[in-house]
């Protein structure tokens, strides 16, 4: 038996995670058989509990301080790398701290605290690993996760670290685009495949060719700018302006915000639909949207072309076009991507669910199933360092093929200096305050006269796009050597502690989310016996129908408290109780759908 790795989409709308069955990738399943299709959202209770998924984007519009959602677009960047528009219709607090750290702060109850998108990105991770165990029935520890072509590293670090806060060894971080195209089963199709993957909060396009099963990258561009989220400020912002309300409190962002989304996806299949929100129906046309979000599409049009530069080909040599992110279910985009490419592209698997899919064929390779595929990814940026007067020398150029690596000299400019400082960048620009500080770190060295030091730098990238640097003084033998911790990122101590931080509390966590799911259940289970009791009651047994209220009436009392067992034997009781009405309800179905029916025709 092959070890269990999955696979992850760690997505800024929705999270997913996904395994290979008798060779095929397939969602994985929980303990309930549904499909683990998981809110990218996390709220945090008064008490100190934690709410993940659908239960917390619920929360969103009455606790908009204390509930997050895209997450994803502050992975690894600090407060100033925020734009604007973002910061304005988030309703959660962005605070920074040591080393530019953008952090989300949660205030009120019982535990304020300012948390790094790693710590709540690895709680949605958290919540995909559990119900992963529960409805596979062992042990998740190991996954593959997948990234935006164009995160840098910086952000590729953070999703590593967000994985070993949740308990997850993360064996390989692989583009999005990249994985589309093996769940699509293209590896066994020469040619050159276009991946276009306009997200919830980024957008990527990605130019593969694929020869004899190997992935090779030729290109990739993108914006981590632009997605979903910016489609569904459109109608955000025409919703403000028809109530008037210019400076908009947390709660009614919250509400237009969901509102605005169901909007947008009914505008997918319908010509008109109605923003629907406290106070306001506003109607919008399918070709109002479209116009406004004209742009924004325009935008990832530039981007292909930039690719397809970058790459060397022309639009026309592409052989197939593979649409990712739900998005692309709109017929704007999927009509601008056929104009451009000039073929229809690929649209029979789910946007939303490729990518984890393509994550399980990876898991899949890696966990020696004997699948042969070899991926061959780009870095998305040049990297390089800082030389004398601010410039920067690059040493791997965008779009190399990784893994990679580089080398080269540098010596000291004033005498007798026995400290050099190394200090990473990443962009594209030429001068130091141009591109993006990725690390400092400092290498020793005996006093020497100016130009005498021979220093070797080495920038390594791995196969999970995580560069490495190691400066070596060639007559000294002195080195010094760093696994590139960004700036603004968390350092191995900070994981560390955070990781153990949380199996500390892992019982308590475990309690209250049991407790939570449990009130849940409540509430659902007694909306369902009220009904019942409204529409047949009056056929029970007069002594049973006052022992169903009964139970009901003493469960609702006891789901206020926090005892879970108590809660647990409520609900048991309550459905020993409720069964006559249950076969009274059955019953009345079971007559309703032979009505009118021929015994043979039953029968």
């Amino acid at each position: 038996m092959t070890d269990l790795i999955v696979g992850i989409d760690l997505g800024t709308t929705n999270s997913l995670v996904a395994r290979v069955v008798n060779g095929k990738p397939e969602i994985v399943r929980d303990a309930k058989g549904e499909r683990i299709f998981v809110p990218s959202v996390v709220s945090f209770l008064e008490d100190g509990s934690v709410l993940v998924g659908k239960a917390a984007r619920e929360r969103a519009a009455t606790a908009p301080r204390r509930t997050v959602h895209s997450i994803k677009r502050l992975m690894g960047k600090g407060l100033a790398e925020v734009s604007d528009d973002d910061r304005r219709l988030l309703p959660y607090e962005l605070v920074e701290e040591g080393r530019k750290l953008v952090k989300v702060k949660i205030q009120g109850g019982s535990r304020d605290r300012a948390l790094t998108p790693q710590e709540i990105s690895a709680d949605i991770l958290r919540e995909l690993k559990t119900r992963a165990e529960a409805g596979l029935g062992q042990e998740v520890k190991r996954a593959v996760v997948t990234v935006p072509a164009y995160f840098d590293d910086a952000q590729r670090q953070a999703t590593r670290d967000a994985g070993k806060i949740a308990g997850l060894e993360v064996l390989r971080i692989i583009n999005e685009p990249t994985a589309a195209s093996l769940a699509y089963g293209l590896g066994g199709q020469d040619g050159l495949i276009a991946v276009y993957d306009f997200g919830g909060g980024t957008f990527d396009i990605s130019i593969l060719r694929i020869q004899a099963g190997t992935f090779r990258v030729l290109a990739t561009n993108g914006d981590t700018y632009l997605g979903g989220d910016d489609l569904d400020r459109i109608l955000v912002e025409r919703a403000l302006r028809a109530l008037g309300a210019k400076n908009p409190d947390a709660s009614l962002l919250a509400v237009l915000r969901d509102a605005a989304e169901k909007a947008k996806i009914e505008l997918t299949t319908q010509e008109r639909t109605v923003l629907r929100a406290p106070g306001l129906e506003l109607p919008v046309t399918r070709a109002e949207y479209e116009q406004a979000a004209l742009p924004f599409v325009e935008r990832t049009l530039e981007r292909c072309r930039r690719a397809l530069e970058d790459a060397k080909v022309s639009a026309r040599e592409i052989d197939q076009v593979v649409l990712v992110g739900g998005v692309t279910r709109t017929p704007l985009v999927r009509k601008k991507v056929e104009e451009l490419f000039g073929r229809k592209p690929h649209t029979d698997v789910d946007p939303d669910e490729v990518v984890a899919l393509g994550a399980a064929v990876q898991a899949d390779v890696l966990s020696g199933s004997g699948r042969e595929v070899l991926l061959l990814d780009v870095i998305p940026l040049s990297l390089g360092m800082e030389t004398l007067g601010g410039a920067v020398a690059k040493l791997i150029m965008r779009n190399a093929t990784i893994p990679t690596q580089a080398t080269e000299d540098f010596t000291t400019a004033r005498d007798n200096q026995t400290l050099v400082e190394v200090h990473v960048l990443q962009g594209e620009r030429e001068l130091v305050k141009d591109c993006r500080s990725l690390a400092h770190f400092k290498l020793r060295i005996p006093p020497m006269p100016a130009q005498v030091p021979k220093i070797h730098v080495t920038f390594l990238i791995d196969q999970d796009g995580i560069l490495h640097v190691l400066a070596q003084e060639e007559r000294s033998g002195a080195e010094a050597r760093i696994e590139v911790v960004p700036v603004h990122g968390l350092t191995e101590e900070e994981v560390d502690r955070i990781y153990m931080d949380s199996l500390e509390h892992a019982l308590d966590d475990v309690k209250a989310h049991r407790l939570i799911d449990l009130r849940n259940e409540v509430e659902t289970i007694l909306r369902a016996t009220h009904k019942q009791l409204s529409e047949v009651g009056s056929e029970l047994d007069p002594v049973a129908r006052k022992a169903v209220e009964a139970k009901a009436d003493e469960l609702l009392g006891t789901a206020k408290g926090d005892d879970a067992d108590a809660i647990q034997r409520g609900l048991e009781e309550l459905n020993e109780a409720a069964k006559p009405l249950a076969e009274i309800m059955l019953d009345k179905v079971a007559k309703a759908m032979v009505q009118g029916k021929r015994i043979e025709d039953v029968r």
